[in-house]
Protein backbone atom coordinates (compact mmCIF):
# COMPACT_ATOMS: atom_id res chain seq x y z
CA UNK A 1 0.00 0.00 0.00
CA UNK A 2 2.80 2.40 0.91
CA UNK A 3 4.58 1.61 -2.36
CA UNK A 4 1.43 2.26 -4.39
CA UNK A 5 0.89 5.57 -2.60
CA UNK A 6 4.51 6.60 -3.26
CA UNK A 7 4.15 5.78 -6.95
CA UNK A 8 0.91 7.74 -7.19
CA UNK A 9 2.41 10.71 -5.32
CA UNK A 10 5.48 10.78 -7.58
CA UNK A 11 3.31 10.53 -10.69
CA UNK A 12 0.85 13.22 -9.60
CA UNK A 13 3.54 15.54 -8.23
CA UNK A 14 5.71 15.63 -11.34
CA UNK A 15 2.72 15.64 -13.70
CA UNK A 16 1.25 18.71 -12.00
CA UNK A 17 4.60 20.50 -11.94
CA UNK A 18 5.27 19.71 -15.60
CA UNK A 19 1.75 20.93 -16.45
CA UNK A 20 2.26 24.32 -14.82
CA UNK A 21 6.04 24.64 -15.28
CA UNK A 22 6.31 23.92 -19.01
CA UNK A 23 4.40 24.56 -22.23
CA UNK A 24 2.76 27.62 -23.72
CA UNK A 25 2.53 29.71 -20.51
CA UNK A 26 4.95 28.20 -17.97
CA UNK A 27 5.67 29.28 -14.40
CA UNK A 28 9.48 29.39 -14.62
CA UNK A 29 10.16 28.46 -10.98
CA UNK A 30 8.12 25.24 -11.32
CA UNK A 31 10.21 24.11 -14.30
CA UNK A 32 13.10 23.40 -11.92
CA UNK A 33 10.90 21.39 -9.55
CA UNK A 34 8.99 19.33 -12.11
CA UNK A 35 11.39 16.34 -12.39
CA UNK A 36 12.04 16.18 -8.63
CA UNK A 37 9.17 13.95 -7.38
CA UNK A 38 10.02 11.27 -9.95
CA UNK A 39 13.77 11.53 -9.30
CA UNK A 40 13.24 11.23 -5.54
CA UNK A 41 11.13 8.13 -6.12
CA UNK A 42 13.32 6.38 -8.71
CA UNK A 43 16.06 4.85 -6.46
CA UNK A 44 13.44 3.66 -3.94
CA UNK A 45 11.31 1.51 -6.25
CA UNK A 46 11.82 -1.15 -8.88
CA UNK A 47 13.16 -0.03 -12.24
CA UNK A 48 9.96 -0.85 -14.14
CA UNK A 49 7.90 1.18 -11.68
CA UNK A 50 10.26 4.15 -11.85
CA UNK A 51 10.21 4.18 -15.65
CA UNK A 52 6.44 3.84 -15.83
CA UNK A 53 5.95 6.76 -13.43
CA UNK A 54 8.48 8.89 -15.32
CA UNK A 55 6.82 8.30 -18.68
CA UNK A 56 3.33 8.82 -17.29
CA UNK A 57 4.21 11.99 -15.39
CA UNK A 58 5.74 13.70 -18.40
CA UNK A 59 2.94 12.49 -20.68
CA UNK A 60 0.26 13.89 -18.37
CA UNK A 61 2.24 17.11 -17.99
CA UNK A 62 2.07 17.68 -21.75
CA UNK A 63 -1.72 17.83 -21.57
CA UNK A 64 -1.23 21.60 -21.20
CA UNK A 65 -0.63 21.67 -24.98
CA UNK A 66 -2.95 18.95 -26.28
CA UNK A 67 -5.66 21.45 -27.16
CA UNK A 68 -3.16 23.56 -29.05
CA UNK A 69 -1.95 20.59 -31.12
CA UNK A 70 -5.52 19.62 -31.99
CA UNK A 71 -6.04 22.83 -34.00
CA UNK A 72 -2.51 23.98 -34.81
CA UNK A 73 -1.59 24.18 -38.48
CA UNK A 74 2.17 24.26 -37.71
CA UNK A 75 2.22 21.43 -35.13
CA UNK A 76 -0.94 19.33 -35.67
CA UNK A 77 -1.60 16.50 -33.24
CA UNK A 78 -1.17 13.90 -35.99
CA UNK A 79 1.63 13.27 -36.54
CA UNK A 80 3.74 16.20 -35.27
CA UNK A 81 2.12 16.81 -31.90
CA UNK A 82 2.03 13.12 -31.03
CA UNK A 83 5.69 12.71 -31.98
CA UNK A 84 6.65 15.63 -29.74
CA UNK A 85 4.57 14.39 -26.80
CA UNK A 86 5.73 10.76 -26.97
CA UNK A 87 9.31 11.65 -27.86
CA UNK A 88 9.77 14.00 -24.90
CA UNK A 89 8.05 11.55 -22.54
CA UNK A 90 10.36 8.74 -23.68
CA UNK A 91 13.38 11.00 -23.33
CA UNK A 92 12.48 11.85 -19.74
CA UNK A 93 11.91 8.17 -19.00
CA UNK A 94 15.36 7.24 -20.31
CA UNK A 95 16.97 10.06 -18.33
CA UNK A 96 15.34 8.77 -15.15
CA UNK A 97 16.51 5.25 -16.03
CA UNK A 98 20.10 6.47 -16.32
CA UNK A 99 19.81 8.49 -13.11
CA UNK A 100 18.43 5.54 -11.16
CA UNK A 101 20.99 3.07 -12.46
CA UNK A 102 23.91 5.32 -11.50
CA UNK A 103 22.53 6.11 -8.04
CA UNK A 104 21.89 2.42 -7.32
CA UNK A 105 25.47 1.61 -8.38
CA UNK A 106 26.84 4.29 -6.07
CA UNK A 107 27.93 6.66 -8.88
CA UNK A 108 26.06 9.55 -7.33
CA UNK A 109 28.01 12.54 -8.64
CA UNK A 110 27.97 11.03 -12.12
CA UNK A 111 24.21 10.52 -11.78
CA UNK A 112 23.70 14.20 -11.00
CA UNK A 113 25.71 15.23 -14.06
CA UNK A 114 25.09 12.49 -16.64
CA UNK A 115 21.28 12.55 -16.42
CA UNK A 116 20.91 16.25 -17.38
CA UNK A 117 23.70 15.79 -19.92
CA UNK A 118 21.71 12.96 -21.53
CA UNK A 119 18.57 15.12 -21.64
CA UNK A 120 20.50 17.98 -23.21
CA UNK A 121 22.32 15.71 -25.66
CA UNK A 122 19.11 14.13 -26.93
CA UNK A 123 17.55 17.57 -27.53
CA UNK A 124 20.66 18.66 -29.39
CA UNK A 125 20.44 15.63 -31.68
CA UNK A 126 16.77 16.43 -32.31
CA UNK A 127 17.65 20.05 -33.12
CA UNK A 128 20.15 19.12 -35.82
CA UNK A 129 18.13 16.27 -37.36
CA UNK A 130 14.58 17.59 -37.18
CA UNK A 131 13.62 19.61 -40.30
CA UNK A 132 11.34 21.72 -38.08
CA UNK A 133 14.11 22.66 -35.65
CA UNK A 134 13.43 22.88 -31.91
CA UNK A 135 10.98 24.94 -29.83
CA UNK A 136 9.46 24.59 -26.38
CA UNK A 137 12.37 23.25 -24.32
CA UNK A 138 13.09 23.81 -20.63
CA UNK A 139 15.43 26.65 -21.59
CA UNK A 140 12.48 28.15 -23.48
CA UNK A 141 10.43 27.99 -20.27
CA UNK A 142 12.95 30.34 -18.61
CA UNK A 143 12.31 33.00 -21.26
CA UNK A 144 11.33 35.66 -18.73
CA UNK A 145 14.24 34.99 -16.34
CA UNK A 146 17.25 36.76 -17.89
CA UNK A 147 19.47 35.96 -14.89
CA UNK A 148 19.24 32.26 -15.76
CA UNK A 149 19.57 32.76 -19.52
CA UNK A 150 22.97 34.47 -19.56
CA UNK A 151 24.94 31.21 -19.66
CA UNK A 152 23.55 30.80 -23.20
CA UNK A 153 26.14 33.39 -24.24
CA UNK A 154 28.81 30.78 -23.39
CA UNK A 155 27.31 27.40 -24.27
CA UNK A 156 24.12 28.26 -26.08
CA UNK A 157 20.66 27.28 -24.92
CA UNK A 158 22.18 23.89 -24.10
CA UNK A 159 23.86 25.26 -21.00
CA UNK A 160 20.54 26.61 -19.73
CA UNK A 161 18.85 23.31 -20.58
CA UNK A 162 21.47 21.38 -18.62
CA UNK A 163 21.25 23.69 -15.62
CA UNK A 164 17.46 23.42 -15.26
CA UNK A 165 17.63 19.59 -15.14
CA UNK A 166 20.90 19.41 -13.15
CA UNK A 167 19.51 21.15 -10.06
CA UNK A 168 16.67 18.66 -9.36
CA UNK A 169 19.02 15.76 -10.17
CA UNK A 170 21.55 17.02 -7.60
CA UNK A 171 18.84 17.49 -4.96
CA UNK A 172 17.49 13.98 -5.61
CA UNK A 173 21.00 12.51 -5.23
CA UNK A 174 21.44 14.23 -1.86
CA UNK A 175 18.14 12.74 -0.69
CA UNK A 176 18.70 9.25 -2.13
CA UNK A 177 18.90 6.33 0.33
CA UNK A 178 22.25 4.70 1.04
CA UNK A 179 24.43 7.50 -0.31
CA UNK A 180 27.69 7.78 1.64
CA UNK A 181 28.50 11.02 3.40
CA UNK A 182 31.53 11.72 1.22
CA UNK A 183 29.49 11.25 -1.95
CA UNK A 184 26.83 13.64 -0.65
CA UNK A 185 29.46 16.23 0.16
CA UNK A 186 31.05 15.99 -3.30
CA UNK A 187 27.70 16.26 -5.04
CA UNK A 188 26.58 19.18 -2.88
CA UNK A 189 29.87 21.01 -3.47
CA UNK A 190 29.68 20.58 -7.24
CA UNK A 191 26.03 21.64 -7.29
CA UNK A 192 26.66 24.79 -5.27
CA UNK A 193 29.67 25.74 -7.39
CA UNK A 194 27.76 25.23 -10.65
CA UNK A 195 24.68 27.18 -9.55
CA UNK A 196 26.64 30.04 -7.96
CA UNK A 197 28.90 30.30 -11.02
CA UNK A 198 25.93 30.33 -13.43
CA UNK A 199 23.91 32.90 -11.50
CA UNK A 200 26.98 34.97 -10.66
CA UNK A 201 27.93 35.11 -14.32
CA UNK A 202 24.36 36.07 -15.15
CA UNK A 203 24.35 38.94 -12.65
CA UNK A 204 27.74 40.17 -13.86
CA UNK A 205 26.71 40.07 -17.50
CA UNK A 206 23.40 41.84 -16.86
CA UNK A 207 25.34 44.66 -15.21
CA UNK A 208 27.25 45.31 -18.45
CA UNK A 209 26.50 47.90 -21.11
CA UNK A 210 26.43 47.58 -24.87
CA UNK A 211 26.67 49.88 -27.84
CA UNK A 212 24.62 52.98 -28.56
CA UNK A 213 20.88 52.31 -28.14
CA UNK A 214 18.56 52.42 -31.12
CA UNK A 215 14.79 52.82 -31.15
CA UNK A 216 12.78 50.10 -32.86
CA UNK A 217 9.08 49.37 -33.37
CA UNK A 218 7.02 46.25 -34.01
CA UNK A 219 3.66 46.60 -35.81
CA UNK A 220 1.08 43.86 -36.41
CA UNK A 221 -2.60 43.83 -37.44
CA UNK A 222 -5.11 42.71 -34.83
CA UNK A 223 -7.25 40.92 -37.39
CA UNK A 224 -5.32 37.85 -38.56
CA UNK A 225 -5.10 37.20 -42.28
CA UNK A 226 -2.25 35.23 -43.83
CA UNK A 227 -0.71 36.98 -46.86
CA UNK A 228 -3.81 38.95 -47.91
CA UNK A 229 -3.63 40.32 -51.46
CA UNK A 230 -2.02 43.73 -51.78
CA UNK A 231 -4.61 46.49 -51.62
CA UNK A 232 -4.27 50.24 -51.35
CA UNK A 233 -6.30 50.27 -48.13
CA UNK A 234 -4.15 47.64 -46.38
CA UNK A 235 -0.89 49.22 -47.47
CA UNK A 236 -2.18 52.64 -46.41
CA UNK A 237 -3.00 51.23 -42.96
CA UNK A 238 0.56 50.06 -42.44
CA UNK A 239 1.91 53.36 -43.78
CA UNK A 240 -0.23 55.30 -41.27
CA UNK A 241 1.13 53.19 -38.41
CA UNK A 242 4.68 53.96 -39.56
CA UNK A 243 3.91 57.67 -39.91
CA UNK A 244 2.45 57.76 -36.38
CA UNK A 245 5.48 56.17 -34.72
CA UNK A 246 7.29 58.23 -32.07
CA UNK A 247 10.27 60.32 -33.10
CA UNK A 248 13.63 58.58 -33.30
CA UNK A 249 12.46 55.14 -34.42
CA UNK A 250 15.12 53.74 -36.75
CA UNK A 251 13.57 50.37 -37.65
CA UNK A 252 9.95 49.22 -37.96
CA UNK A 253 9.24 45.48 -38.22
CA UNK A 254 5.97 44.29 -39.76
CA UNK A 255 4.78 40.66 -39.55
CA UNK A 256 5.47 37.63 -41.69
CA UNK A 257 2.91 37.20 -44.46
CA UNK A 258 1.67 40.76 -43.98
CA UNK A 259 0.83 40.85 -47.70
CA UNK A 260 0.68 38.43 -50.60
CA UNK A 261 1.36 38.95 -54.27
CA UNK A 262 1.23 36.96 -57.49
CA UNK A 263 4.24 37.63 -59.62
CA UNK A 264 6.45 40.64 -58.99
CA UNK A 265 5.77 42.93 -56.04
CA UNK A 266 3.39 45.61 -57.38
CA UNK A 267 3.89 49.36 -57.36
CA UNK A 268 0.95 49.92 -54.92
CA UNK A 269 3.10 48.12 -52.33
CA UNK A 270 6.59 49.28 -53.27
CA UNK A 271 6.07 53.00 -53.79
CA UNK A 272 4.07 53.87 -50.64
CA UNK A 273 6.44 51.88 -48.43
CA UNK A 274 9.53 53.35 -50.03
CA UNK A 275 8.17 56.87 -49.63
CA UNK A 276 7.22 56.24 -46.00
CA UNK A 277 10.69 54.88 -45.23
CA UNK A 278 12.35 57.93 -46.78
CA UNK A 279 9.97 60.46 -45.24
CA UNK A 280 10.48 59.10 -41.72
CA UNK A 281 14.16 58.17 -42.23
CA UNK A 282 13.34 54.64 -41.08
CA UNK A 283 14.08 51.10 -42.27
CA UNK A 284 10.85 49.14 -42.78
CA UNK A 285 10.96 45.33 -42.71
CA UNK A 286 7.82 43.73 -44.15
CA UNK A 287 6.97 40.06 -44.66
CA UNK A 288 5.27 39.07 -47.91
CA UNK A 289 4.51 35.89 -49.81
CA UNK A 290 5.15 35.76 -53.54
CA UNK A 291 3.26 33.18 -55.60
CA UNK A 292 4.40 31.89 -58.98
CA UNK A 293 2.10 29.08 -60.12
CA UNK A 294 2.29 26.41 -57.41
CA UNK A 295 5.46 27.88 -55.87
CA UNK A 296 5.24 30.05 -52.75
CA UNK A 297 8.25 32.04 -51.60
CA UNK A 298 8.22 33.57 -48.12
CA UNK A 299 10.20 36.82 -48.19
CA UNK A 300 10.96 39.82 -46.08
CA UNK A 301 11.27 43.11 -47.95
CA UNK A 302 13.57 45.70 -46.39
CA UNK A 303 12.72 49.27 -47.43
CA UNK A 304 15.80 51.36 -46.56
CA UNK A 305 15.62 54.75 -44.91
CA UNK A 306 17.34 56.38 -47.88
CA UNK A 307 14.37 55.59 -50.14
CA UNK A 308 16.35 53.12 -52.27
CA UNK A 309 15.09 49.89 -53.79
CA UNK A 310 13.95 47.24 -51.28
CA UNK A 311 16.26 44.37 -50.36
CA UNK A 312 14.93 40.81 -50.19
CA UNK A 313 15.51 38.12 -47.58
CA UNK A 314 14.22 34.62 -48.38
CA UNK A 315 13.14 32.54 -45.40
CA UNK A 316 15.91 29.98 -44.87
CA UNK A 317 13.67 27.38 -43.26
CA UNK A 318 11.56 27.08 -46.42
CA UNK A 319 14.34 25.86 -48.67
CA UNK A 320 17.46 23.74 -48.84
CA UNK A 321 20.45 26.04 -49.18
CA UNK A 322 23.61 24.12 -50.13
CA UNK A 323 25.65 27.32 -50.16
CA UNK A 324 25.17 28.20 -46.49
CA UNK A 325 23.04 30.88 -44.92
CA UNK A 326 22.33 34.22 -46.58
CA UNK A 327 22.88 37.17 -44.28
CA UNK A 328 20.80 40.16 -45.31
CA UNK A 329 21.17 43.55 -43.62
CA UNK A 330 19.17 46.73 -43.95
CA UNK A 331 21.37 48.83 -46.28
CA UNK A 332 23.93 50.93 -44.42
CA UNK A 333 23.18 49.28 -41.04
CA UNK A 334 23.99 46.16 -39.00
CA UNK A 335 20.29 45.24 -38.72
CA UNK A 336 20.00 41.60 -39.72
CA UNK A 337 16.85 39.91 -41.04
CA UNK A 338 15.34 36.52 -40.25
CA UNK A 339 11.80 35.13 -40.49
CA UNK A 340 9.92 33.25 -37.78
CA UNK A 341 10.93 29.54 -37.92
CA UNK A 342 14.50 30.45 -38.97
CA UNK A 343 15.07 31.02 -35.26
CA UNK A 344 14.10 27.43 -34.42
CA UNK A 345 17.64 26.65 -35.63
CA UNK A 346 20.98 27.95 -34.38
CA UNK A 347 21.78 29.26 -37.86
CA UNK A 348 21.74 31.80 -39.37
CA UNK A 349 21.56 33.57 -35.98
CA UNK A 350 25.10 32.53 -35.04
CA UNK A 351 26.46 33.91 -38.30
CA UNK A 352 24.63 37.17 -37.65
CA UNK A 353 26.27 37.28 -34.23
CA UNK A 354 29.79 36.88 -35.57
CA UNK A 355 29.01 39.47 -38.28
CA UNK A 356 28.46 42.13 -35.61
CA UNK A 357 24.70 42.44 -35.96
CA UNK A 358 23.26 45.13 -33.67
CA UNK A 359 19.58 44.23 -34.17
CA UNK A 360 17.74 41.15 -35.41
CA UNK A 361 14.47 42.12 -37.14
CA UNK A 362 12.09 39.15 -37.26
CA UNK A 363 8.73 39.14 -39.07
CA UNK A 364 6.82 36.14 -37.66
CA UNK A 365 3.44 34.41 -37.63
CA UNK A 366 2.12 31.99 -35.01
CA UNK A 367 -0.95 30.03 -33.90
CA UNK A 368 -2.13 32.55 -31.29
CA UNK A 369 -1.61 30.46 -28.09
CA UNK A 370 2.04 29.70 -28.87
CA UNK A 371 2.98 33.35 -29.40
CA UNK A 372 4.79 33.70 -26.06
CA UNK A 373 6.63 30.40 -26.45
CA UNK A 374 7.85 31.06 -29.98
CA UNK A 375 8.87 34.64 -29.28
CA UNK A 376 11.06 33.34 -26.43
CA UNK A 377 12.82 31.08 -28.90
CA UNK A 378 13.80 34.28 -30.69
CA UNK A 379 14.81 35.82 -27.35
CA UNK A 380 17.14 32.85 -26.70
CA UNK A 381 18.88 33.38 -30.05
CA UNK A 382 19.41 36.98 -29.08
CA UNK A 383 21.03 36.04 -25.76
CA UNK A 384 23.18 33.38 -27.42
CA UNK A 385 24.63 35.95 -29.80
CA UNK A 386 24.35 39.23 -27.89
CA UNK A 387 21.76 40.75 -30.24
CA UNK A 388 18.58 42.73 -29.53
CA UNK A 389 15.53 41.15 -31.15
CA UNK A 390 12.43 42.83 -32.60
CA UNK A 391 9.88 40.02 -33.04
CA UNK A 392 6.60 40.88 -34.80
CA UNK A 393 4.24 37.91 -34.67
CA UNK A 394 1.04 37.97 -36.68
CA UNK A 395 -1.65 36.10 -34.71
CA UNK A 396 0.73 35.88 -31.77
CA UNK A 397 3.13 38.04 -29.79
CA UNK A 398 5.08 41.21 -30.45
CA UNK A 399 8.29 41.42 -28.44
CA UNK A 400 11.33 43.69 -28.28
CA UNK A 401 14.34 42.57 -26.21
CA UNK A 402 17.83 43.85 -25.61
CA UNK A 403 20.90 41.70 -26.28
CA UNK A 404 20.77 40.29 -22.73
CA UNK A 405 17.29 38.86 -23.18
CA UNK A 406 15.43 41.46 -21.13
CA UNK A 407 11.95 42.04 -22.53
CA UNK A 408 11.58 45.79 -23.00
CA UNK A 409 8.17 45.78 -24.68
CA UNK A 410 5.62 43.10 -25.52
CA UNK A 411 1.99 42.71 -26.54
CA UNK A 412 -0.38 40.11 -27.97
CA UNK A 413 -2.37 40.66 -31.14
CA UNK A 414 -6.13 40.72 -31.17
CA UNK A 415 -6.97 44.07 -29.57
CA UNK A 416 -9.83 46.37 -30.59
CA UNK A 417 -7.70 48.72 -32.72
CA UNK A 418 -6.67 47.95 -36.28
CA UNK A 419 -3.02 47.43 -35.28
CA UNK A 420 -0.92 46.71 -32.23
CA UNK A 421 2.36 48.65 -32.01
CA UNK A 422 5.19 48.51 -29.47
CA UNK A 423 8.33 50.65 -29.29
CA UNK A 424 11.57 50.36 -27.26
CA UNK A 425 15.19 51.50 -27.20
CA UNK A 426 17.57 48.55 -27.47
CA UNK A 427 21.28 47.78 -27.22
CA UNK A 428 23.37 44.65 -26.90
CA UNK A 429 26.82 43.34 -26.00
CA UNK A 430 27.47 42.00 -29.56
CA UNK A 431 29.12 38.68 -30.48
CA UNK A 432 29.52 36.12 -27.70
CA UNK A 433 31.64 33.06 -26.96
CA UNK A 434 28.78 30.93 -28.27
CA UNK A 435 28.71 32.89 -31.55
CA UNK A 436 32.36 31.95 -32.09
CA UNK A 437 32.52 28.44 -30.58
CA UNK A 438 29.10 27.07 -31.43
CA UNK A 439 27.58 23.97 -29.85
CA UNK A 440 30.65 22.83 -27.91
CA UNK A 441 28.66 22.40 -24.68
CA UNK A 442 26.11 20.15 -26.40
CA UNK A 443 28.96 17.90 -27.55
CA UNK A 444 30.37 17.90 -24.02
CA UNK A 445 26.96 16.77 -22.77
CA UNK A 446 26.90 13.95 -25.30
CA UNK A 447 30.34 12.83 -24.12
CA UNK A 448 29.32 12.90 -20.44
CA UNK A 449 26.08 11.08 -21.22
CA UNK A 450 28.01 8.36 -23.05
CA UNK A 451 30.29 7.97 -20.06
CA UNK A 452 27.26 7.72 -17.79
CA UNK A 453 25.67 5.07 -20.01
CA UNK A 454 28.85 3.00 -19.95
CA UNK A 455 29.09 3.31 -16.17
CA UNK A 456 25.44 2.26 -15.82
CA UNK A 457 25.83 -0.96 -17.82
CA UNK A 458 25.55 -4.15 -15.71
CA UNK A 459 28.87 -5.44 -17.06
CA UNK A 460 30.57 -2.22 -15.95
CA UNK A 461 29.12 -2.64 -12.47
CA UNK A 462 30.39 -6.23 -12.29
CA UNK A 463 33.86 -5.17 -13.37
CA UNK A 464 33.81 -2.43 -10.75
CA UNK A 465 32.83 -4.84 -7.98
CA UNK A 466 35.55 -7.27 -9.06
CA UNK A 467 38.12 -4.48 -9.02
CA UNK A 468 37.02 -3.37 -5.55
CA UNK A 469 37.22 -6.97 -4.34
CA UNK A 470 40.78 -7.33 -5.61
CA UNK A 471 41.75 -4.10 -3.89
CA UNK A 472 40.21 -5.36 -0.67
CA UNK A 473 42.14 -8.62 -0.88
CA UNK A 474 45.43 -6.79 -1.48
CA UNK A 475 44.71 -4.45 1.44
CA UNK A 476 44.00 -7.40 3.74
CA UNK A 477 47.21 -9.08 2.64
Amino acid sequence: MKSAFALLAGLAGSAALFYFGTGLAPVAALTWLAPLPVLLLAPRVRQASALGVAFGAYLLGTSNSWGFHLHSHDEPMLPVGLMIILGMSLTFMLVVCLFRALVVRGRTLLAAVAAPAAWTGVLYIVSVTNPMGLVGTRANDQGDVPLVLQTAAIGGMWMVEFLVIFVPCAVAVLAAPGVLRGARLRTATVAVVVVVAALGFGALRLAGTGGAPQRVAAIAPNQYSWAPPVSEALVAGYVREVENLPAGVRTAVLPEGALGVEGAAPAPLIEPMRQAAQARDIDIVLGFVQTEGHAHDNFALVFPANGGNPVRYLKQHDRVNPHGHDLIFAPGTRTGIEICADLDFSQPSRDYGTAGTTLLAVPASDNNENGWQHSRTGLLRGVENGMPVAWTGQNGSLMITDGWGRVLAQAHTGGPAAFTTIVADVAGPAATAYSRLGDWFAWLCLTIALGGLIAALPITAKLGRARDHRRGVRSAA
